[in-house]
């Protein structure tokens, strides 16, 4: 969306016009006779609907869902209508702002996992931690990933949450409340001078809190950067530009073309070049301005992408204020990557490609900037890749002695692709060198467990002698040195 809001007194207008005797207009073209004749029919209809409907006409209704019907004939699904309250509630979503207790969770293997607990939040005031295990809401079993729902509620009033923290049973009393997610946050690697900024929406002060967290990683002595934006789905347009002027000094951010069908370009001058390697994570998710900002690193030969194909909204809307009190959300342009690429419903294909595994894509991307030496842990509600906290997880499977590692993660660290033929039971982990290693799930060295493949870590050790690892107290730790 742009950042820029146009008011504009359409509906008045139309009424307005409506109001004029049939001579006042009858030297006009036809196409606005036209307009005029079908703005009477609506009127017409309404009139019929509201003198001789017996179940009577709620005007304001009416209205909404007229203008719902126009917009949505459109076959845009990112066009839209929104009344007052629902703008409201779009624009809290976009700029991450949210009630209830402030806590990010996971659920896997029937249990509910605390992953975060944002600063700020009534979760965190009251004690809960990373890592517990929400075991009852107000009394009710957690047994199911729906029973998430049981902890939302409207603003004030108060739930009872019960976590399992360790071998202990703790019972918090929390009120919910209004918070807000930070749209950027950052980290230092700090063995291999490697910065990390993950920006998870295009919000109205993205831009600045970006820049707070660039200086803040330069004045650190960051060498290199990898920029996450996975699970962005966009934001402002004009924040996403300010963005790509911090990392690009001249060039094109991208080609608009509007109902004219005539390219233009949106260039860059006099930004700021970083003068580092970056690169950049994104996944299915990765949408609209995210688009933007991937496109115009990449064409500009600012970046490598890493992860998966991007959503494919390739169309930027802008926002229109109704005399109603409602809004228009409406397609005005069609964009193009700096390199003339419309990837609408397609997506932006990655320069790596690593599927599904978030844990394996950050991996893949930490050996892409430059990390050699890497150590990697977790559970599955939390990941550190050497002693610094990540969003992310690292399950695991254990059956007696044997402990299982998801295959795409064990993969990624050995600078690898896994693959799994089920004809024969067979995974294959093949190097960038095209040398290849087999796990076969008849030997017990494969696991499968929902859709995931995991491989038995005293196996894989024997292939890959340079990996060092151990499992305590549900922690699983995975180290290698790279030449």
């Amino acid at each position: 969306m742009i950042k820029s809001w146009y008011k504009t007194a359409l509906i008045s207008l139309l009424f307005l016009a409506l109001c004029f005797p049939q001579a006042a207009y009858a030297d006009q073209s036809d196409k606005q006779a036209a307009e005029l004749g079908d703005l009477e029919i609506l009127q017409e209809v309404l009139q019929y609907l509201n003198d001789n409907n017996i179940e009577g006409v709620q005007r304001e209704e009416f209205i909404e869902n007229a203008i719902r019907g126009m917009v949505y004939t459109l076959d845009d699904p990112y066009s839209d209508y929104f009344t007052k309250e629902e703008l409201e509630e779009f624009e809290g979503q976009l700029n991450q702002e949210y009630v209830g207790i402030g806590v990010l969770v996971r659920f896997i293997q029937d249990q509910l996992y605390v992953t975060e607990v944002l600063d700020g939040s009534p979760a965190k005031s009251a004690g809960l931690r990373k890592g517990d295990i929400i075991a009852q809401v107000d009394g009710h079993e957690v047994t199911s990933p729906d029973d998430i729902y049981l902890i939302q509620g409207e603003e004030n009033t108060k739930v009872k949450v019960t976590v399992k923290r360790g071998s202990s049973q703790l019972s918090f009393q929390i009120t919910r409340a209004h918070f807000a997610l930070p749209a950027v946050s950052s980290r230092l690697i700090s063995a291999g001078d490697i910065g990390y900024i993950a920006i998870s929406t295009f919000s109205d002060q993205a831009d600045e809190e970006f820049a707070v967290h660039l200086n803040k990683l330069r004045k650190l002595g960051m060498k290199s950067l990898v920029l996450d934006l996975r699970d962005n789905l966009g934001g402002y347009v004009e924040s996403a530009q300010n963005i790509a002027k911090q990392l690009i000094k001249d060039g094109v951010l991208m080609y608009i073309e509007s109902q004219n069908g005539r390219l233009e370009a949106i260039k860059i001058t006099d930004g700021s070049s970083l003068g580092m390697p970056v690169v950049i994570l994104t996944n299915e998710w990765t949408a609209s301005a995210s688009e933007i900002l991937t496109a115009a690193l990449r064409d500009n030969g600012i970046a490598t992408v890493v992860g998966t194909q991007t959503y494919g909204k390739a169309r930027i809307q802008n926002v229109y204020s109704l005399s109603n009190g409602g809004s228009l959300k409406l397609t005005i342009l069609k964009y193009l990557t700096p390199n003339l690429e419309d990837f609408n419903y397609f997506g932006l294909e990655p320069d790596i490609e690593v599927n599904l595994s978030s844990t394996a894509q950050l991996i893949t991307a930490m050996h892409q900037i430059g990390l050699k030496n890497m150590e990697v842990s977790g559970s599955p509600s939390e990941l550190n890749i050497n002693n610094v906290s990540f969003t992310g997880y690292l399950d695991v499977v254990q059956e007696g002695s044997k402990v299982y590692a998801p295959s795409r993660v064990l993969a990624a660290l050995v600078q690898g692709q896994a693959s799994w033929t089920t004809d024969t039971g067979v995974l294959t982990i093949t190097g960038d060198s095209g040398k290849q290693q087999q796990f076969k799930r008849s030997t017990g060295s494969v696991k499968i467990l929902n859709d995931e493949t995991y491989i038995e870590l005293q196996e894989f050790q024997k292939k890959y002698p340079g990996i060092e690892w151990s499992y305590q107290k549900g922690i699983l730790k995975l180290k290698i040195k790279g030449s």
